[in-house]
């Protein structure tokens, strides 16, 4: 099982939670987070005046998928979140060494 943390654009989650559906995740969860990348954040206009906004608004995903499905789910979520703009974000694996579902006990491949 891999865990897959994803940081997107929060304007392309709608999409990528669809395509991930599509894909067979049955769930996910989201977190609002403020961030920076290469971009070092950017500046707005407000009333006339020039701010900097070091912190950039994003949404990270968190899911785990059976190893089998992983490239199926990351190539949909890089092809649905992609703007090829600069700050389209990141995804991450990491291994789920174990994974349990508390409502019935069930472990691992079962528990998802």
């Amino acid at each position: 099982m891999k865990l897959i943390k994803a940081v997107i654009r929060p304007s392309k989650l709608d999409e990528v939670r669809d395509a991930l559906s599509e894909k067979g995740v049955l769930g996910l969860m989201t977190t609002e987070i403020k961030g920076y990348g290469r971009q070092s954040g950017h500046t707005e206009m407000y009333r006339g005046s020039e701010y900097t906004v070091d912190f950039v608004s994003k949404v990270e995903i968190e899911t785990v998928v059976l190893d089998e499905k992983l490239e199926t789910v990351l190539d949909a979520l890089a092809e649905t979140a992609r703007t090829e703009a600069i700050g389209d974000g990141k995804v991450f694996v990491l291994d789920v060494q174990q994974a349990m579902r508390i409502r019935t006990g069930e472990v691992d491949d079962d528990a998802l």
